[in-house]
């Protein structure tokens, strides 16, 4: 039985979480309820749980806060929240988990059943690199990118990525380094994710990094030659979008 505290302002969406999860989550123990960041650090050093269920906004500050007094410990986290803003993207960054408020039960159970299935080591080095991303978007920089894999946790630097290829419900990542990484997620979400910080889905099979492309060929419809020297074949649908977001770079 892991133990777990649920840390949200409001009482009746702390209690609505607690009901959920103790009628759907038989393997998960919840041994207190907070409201305060002062009251979730106190209860958190004298239970010692193994999961937060932990609100992003709070009336007396954010559950990063919280996480910062307790960098000693190690508890799992699973965030919520009603708000898809910034710091949701830092978390998918992180391939952390997080609920979307009003909380679905499918989607709780796959939440921690994931959390059950991480040794410490990685809910550790999750939180490491969270924390750096909270801090990299909001300087406006970079984040990494973590990618979960059979044994360990990958922390890619979003500027290393060349392109990432599909391969049916798998990506592929193909880094400056000349490494390829396969994670079992699709490119659809990656697509989502790197929206906004220079990648681009140009064909149905690829996404790239445009700031990795070498040059480009308008032979046979047009390919985006990158870094790696792979011609990535330019959809007809994207090349107008494409074209337009390469004379912004002024490439």
């Amino acid at each position: 039985m892991q133990k777990a505290i649920i840390i949200e302002d409001e009482a009746r969406g702390r209690e609505l979480l607690h009901d959920l999860v103790k009628m759907n989550c038989p393997e998960i123990e919840v041994v207190a309820l907070a409201g305060t960041i002062d009251e979730a650090v106190t209860l958190i050093r004298a239970h010692k749980p193994d999961l937060l269920f932990l609100d992003i906004e709070l009336q007396t500050g954010t559950g990063f806060e919280i996480l910062q007094q307790i960098s000693d410990l190690s508890p799992a986290v699973i965030f919520t929240t009603a708000y898809d803003h910034y710091a949701i993207r830092a978390i998918k960054f992180s391939a952390a988990d997080y609920l979307l408020k009003p909380i679905d039960i499918d989607e709780l159970k796959e939440a921690v059943a994931k959390v059950l299935e991480r040794n410490k080591e990685s809910h550790q080095q999750m939180m490491t690199s969270l924390m750096h991303n909270l801090e990299q978007l909001q300087r406006n920089r970079q984040p990494t990118l973590t990618l979960s894999l059979a044994n360990e946790l990958e922390f890619i630097p979003l500027q290393d990525i060349v392109r990432i290829e599909a391969a049916g419900a798998y990506s592929t990542f193909h880094l400056a380094d000349g490494r390829n990484i396969m994670v079992s997620k699709n490119l659809k979400e990656y697509e989502l994710l790197l929206m906004g910080h220079q990648f681009m889905r140009i064909h149905n099979s690829h996404i790239i990094n445009l700031n990795k492309i070498k040059r480009m060929l308008k032979t046979d419809g047009g390919y985006a030659v990158m870094s790696d020297d792979f011609p990535v074949i330019i959809s007809p649908k994207k090349k107008d979008e494409f074209l337009r977001m390469m004379n912004t770079k002024n490439l």
